[in-house]
This record gives structure tokens, sequence and C-alpha cells, in this order.
């Protein structure tokens, strides 16, 4: 009798050991337990540690409550200023209530890449070039809008939306280059002007104040002239006054042809010496010729010739 009755004992203790072990349930820190009875949800959602349920009539199902990383694809767009881009993201999500993400999503891991697939194709669409190189802060925000506005009826809550990289065609990437590179050199021939600008009037200052004193405007000199000797070279510069060659320009400059309306000037010639009258064989005196070389008027004895009309001419 005795040895049936601890038969009896460790056959109930052997059954409730294994129904406890079949009824036992852990859920760890990071997790909440939903529990499902005859198909449908019953009680609380189960806090972590250990909890017991009614084996073949609960199923407990277990919810990752941390937050999840969730790359999404590289997706390809046109921009609203008509480039093709490549643009790829990353979403940060976690489960706030563990009984509507089992509920009512099927699988909310995949809904949510879906969703954030769909809504980056959006962004790219409705953005320019510009604004997804520079403005991706708003970009993120737009697209984390996008993305938590549904997923908030599945027990999501979406925590932040990045967008990692933005891929261009190797064309568009040159011509960004050059026009990086245009502007660039913009700002450096800004920067030289300003220089050139600045160093002119402290130049003109100091020419000014050099103007009072020459003295000072030698020693100037003297330091150029030494600063440049002072390199190890065989060539000595020393300036030359611009007024010197002004100076020079004009001892060879040639003369210039006289030009219509105005009188040709001929060089003056020497005036001929004058001779005493001279004497012709027939007593005649005539004139020293003029300055030009030209016999002077005949003055002295005239002939008279007669004249066939009648009288007589003087000649």
């Amino acid at each position: 009798m005795l040895q049936e009755l601890v038969g009896a004992i460790v056959a109930l203790v052997c059954v409730a050991l294994v129904y406890t072990g079949m009824a036992a349930r852990v859920v760890k820190q990071y997790e909440r337990g939903v529990l499902f009875r005859l198909g449908r949800v019953a009680g609380e959602v189960r806090p972590p540690g250990l909890t017991l349920i009614i084996p073949f009539v609960d199923r407990l199902a277990k919810v990752n409550m941390q937050i999840v990383t969730l790359p999404i694809p590289a997706q390809e767009g046109i921009t609203r200023d008509n480039v093709t881009v490549r643009v790829d993201a990353v979403v940060y999500f976690r489960v706030v209530d563990a009984t509507s993400a089992l509920v009512k999503v099927e699988d909310y891991k995949f809904a949510v890449s879906q969703m954030a697939q769909t809504s980056l194709r959006s962004i790219i669409g409705k953005s320019d070039l510009d604004d997804l190189l520079s403005n991706r802060e708003q970009l993120n925000q737009g697209l984390e809008l996008m993305i938590d506005s549904p997923a908030v009826g599945w027990g999501i809550q979406v925590d932040r939306v990045e967008i990692k990289d933005v891929s261009l065609p190797d064309t568009m990437k040159r011509s960004m280059a050059r026009q990086a590179e245009a502007d660039r050199e913009r700002r450096a021939r800004i920067i030289n002007a300003d220089a050139e600008l600045q160093a002119s009037k402290k130049l003109a200052e100091a020419a000014q104040q050099m103007s009072g004193t020459p003295a000072a405007l030698q020693l100037r000199l003297l330091q150029t002239v030494m600063a440049v000797s002072a390199e190890k070279n065989s060539t000595l510069v020393l300036p030359i006054p611009v007024e010197l060659l002004h100076f020079l320009e004009r001892g060879n400059r040639p003369d210039t042809p006289p030009t219509e309306g105005t009188a040709r000037q001929t060089p003056e010639q020497p005036p001929k010496e004058i001779t005493p009258e001279e004497t012709t064989p027939n007593g005649d005196r005539t004139q020293a010729p003029d300055l030009n070389g030209a016999p002077g008027p005949e003055i002295g004895r005239h002939h008279l010739t007669p004249n066939p009309g009648g009288g007589s001419r003087s000649d």
C-alpha cells in the first residue's frame, strides 16, 4: 500500500514538472509577450520575466522592443531639375505597441522597408539636386514624417531617418567639379584685385610722402638695388626714370611730312656774295644777279630798234 502511494506521488510530481516545463515561458528584458488563447489575444502584454501559459491552449508571441536599424536599398530616380541620381538611406524605428505590431500588420519590418523605399522615391522626385546635397536635414525630417504617418497605426515609432549617400553620373560630377573650380578661381581673382587695390593706395601714400623729400626716393632706390644684388645672380637691375625715356623718344622721333594745304618749306640757302656791276662789250651795264641766281634787270643805255609797224620800240 505504501509503495503504491509513493509511486503515485512520484508520478504526480513528474507530471507537474512536465506541465510546468511546458507552461513556463521566459520573456527577456528587451521583449514583450503577447498571449494568444485559442487564436485570440488574452490579457495584457506579458512583462519580462517568468510567465506561465496553458499548454496546448495558449501561444505566447515575443516581440523585440529594441531599436531596429533597417537599411533602405539604393533607389534611382529623377530630381525636379531632371538629374538622375541614386540615393540610399537608413531607418531607425522601434515597436511601441507589441499587440498592434503583431495583429495589424503581417510583417512590420517588411512593411516599414517598403514604405521607406516608396517615400524615398517620392522625396527624390520632389527635391532639387542642390537640396539633396546640401539640405539633407530638411529632407530627413520630411522623409521621417512620410514613413511615420502610416507606421503609427502599426504600433511602430520611427526615431530617425538618414540619407547615407547620393550617387551622381560621371558627367554631372565633372560639371560640378568645373563649376567649383570656376567659383574658386573667381574668388581668388577677387582677393587678388582687392589686394592690388589696397597695395596701390599704400603706394600712392608712400609716393606722396616721398615727393617732398627726394633723398628718401634715392634711399629707396638704393635699397631696391641692394635687395636685388643680395641674391646670388649675375644680373643687376637698375630702374630708369620714365621721364628720361620720354626725352629719348622725343629726340629720336623723325620729322613728320607736310600735309596738304600747308606751304612746303624749302631749306634756306646761304646768300650769295654780291659782285660789282659788269659791263658788256657794247658798253652796257648789267645789275648783279639776285639771291636766287637770276640775272637782274639791265640798267643803263637802251638800244632803239626800228619797229615794222612804224615808230621805234625800246628794248
